[in-house]
């Protein structure tokens, strides 16, 4: 029998308001998986990597001729998909075409309106692709699959009954198929890390995440899972010796829940001393932290973090479902900076019912900490959210002006807050201007930034945030 020819494709392309890109890991942890159980041959076409057009991934996709597309788009690259369906679907008509990522989970059913795929996958992919591939093998029956959204043979959309599982054991799954990629492109390529042209490798340690703010994601679930710290540290020491890489970046949703596994992963490390530098763009809940994890993590290679407030209003701290303690968050970030962690923050306004003054408190946290650089984001309630049930509820009619799709996250136009649209926006650029424009701040940027002769770089950016108050 021959191998099946798997291609997916993460779609969205790069701009000048989001230049940011990093390696596909949903889609490199994906093609890892389906090798381990199928004689399967794998492709992997960023498109946000390649910057290339719709019919030019239609190209390389007909020159691939796979039996099976897997497509992954968070909201704002969800445009693409109509288009790149249809090429998909008038070159190869018997491709089956799968949809997944944060979109597909977040929309549900809506997923597969006005485009050509087959079905829909939401949440955690591994164990359900596997039962989608392994059908299209043998039956091609696709109703027994818990949860999967699909298209019947007259085409209508069908939401299977139950739901689809997580992984409980993470040392079950193989190391991410970095084998697909070439690593080195996205090195020249600005990530989440404001310093370019590093030697990185992105990693999860963990998924889940137990705490349930309203504005967040669910696609890992709510149950935390965590690699042991010898398997992380055995997975980083692969990743020097095979790609020579210099630093690891961190992208689990809260590295730092499992505090004691946290300080044996900085601890191993250590001991390994394998030189590598660790970077956190996403996943340390700031408050958790401490003296003694932030030493050692410090030791470890720590030098990068971005540290999320959301909102300086302890009424909107619980209003959100974050429950964050404000006082210690603060603390944390000045042992951190101190420390020579380069520190960028966080921060929203918008959230429903939120004042004037409380847009105020936020501004007063922000710029009262010891942050290097900070953003100012608009509350958005994303599809899938408790966040977007509620405006949904009380607040239709906000929906409507929401349109995610072609949209750059950090730049949607929204105010569900308690004051006009002037306000909200006005608040958001007073809040950039003082925070740039501190002196002393400045000055500290410049001595502390990781990379400083690429500083020049962001200044455009940077001057833009105090200029015209842009909030990206």
């Amino acid at each position: 029998m021959n191998p099946i020819q798997m291609l997916f494709i993460r779609v969205g392309v790069r701009d000048t308001a989001q230049p940011h890109v990093s390696p596909p890991m949903g889609l490199l942890c994906l093609a890892a998986y389906l090798r381990e159980h199928f004689a399967i041959n794998v492709r992997i076409i960023d498109q946000r990597e390649q910057n290339c057009s719709v019919p030019q991934l239609a190209r390389m996709t007909a020159d691939f001729g796979p039996d099976i597309v897997g497509i992954s788009s968070v909201s704002a690259s969800s445009y693409v998909i109509p288009d790149l369906t249809r090429a998909i679907r008038e070159a190869f008509p018997k491709a089956l075409i799968v949809l997944g990522g944060p979109h597909s989970s977040a929309i549900g059913e809506a997923a597969l309106e006005d485009n050509q795929a087959d079905m829909s996958v939401t949440g955690e992919g591994e164990l359900v692709l596997e039962q989608i591939v392994r059908t299209w093998r043998d039956t091609g029956d696709y109703s027994s699959i818990p949860g999967l959204i699909w298209r019947s043979p007259d085409r209508q959309i069908i939401k299977n009954p139950g739901t689809f599982s997580f992984i409980g054991d993470l040392t079950t799954l193989p190391l991410p198929a970095y084998d697909l990629i070439d690593i080195r492109k996205y090195w020249d390529l600005h990530s989440f890390v404001l310093v370019p042209h590093r030697k990185y490798i992105s990693i999860m340690t963990s998924r889940g995440c137990p705490f349930q703010c309203n504005y967040c994601h669910k696609i890992f679930g709510k149950h935390f899972r965590a690699l042991p710290a010898e398997r992380v540290v055995n997975e980083i020491e692969y990743y020097v010796k095979t790609y020579g890489v210099e630093d690891i970046e961190f992208l689990d949703d809260i590295f730092n829940l499992d505090y004691d596994r946290a300080i044996e992963v900085c601890e191993m490390l250590q001991a390994k001393n394998l030189g590598v530098k660790l970077s956190f763009p996403n996943g340390l809940r700031t408050d958790a932290l401490s003296e003694e994890l932030i030493e050692a993590m410090v030791d470890a290679g720590f030098y990068y973090a971005s540290f999320a407030l959301e909102s300086g209003s302890p009424r909107l701290q619980k209003l959100m479902g974050k429950n964050l303690d404000i006082p210690s968050f603060l603390r944390n970030v000045e042992i951190a900076t101190n420390k020579g962690v380069f520190g960028n923050g966080f921060a929203m306004m918008g959230f429903p019912t939120e004042t004037r003054e409380e847009m105020q408190q936020t501004t007063d946290v922000m710029c009262e900490s010891r942050m290097h650089t900070a953003q100012f984001f608009t509350v958005t309630p994303f599809p899938g959210t408790a966040l977007y049930e509620e405006v949904a509820r009380t607040a239709p009619e906000k929906l409507r002006e929401l349109d995610l799709a072609n949209s750059t996250f950090g730049r949607v136009r929204i105010n569900l807050s308690a004051e006009p649209d002037k306000v909200l926006f006005a608040c958001q650029r007073k809040a950039n201007r003082r925070f740039y424009m501190n002196p002393s701040r400045i000055l500290r940027l410049l001595r502390d930034h990781p990379a400083p002769q690429y500083f020049p770089l962001y200044v455009p950016m940077f001057l833009e945030k105090v200029t015209k108050g842009i909030f990206s």
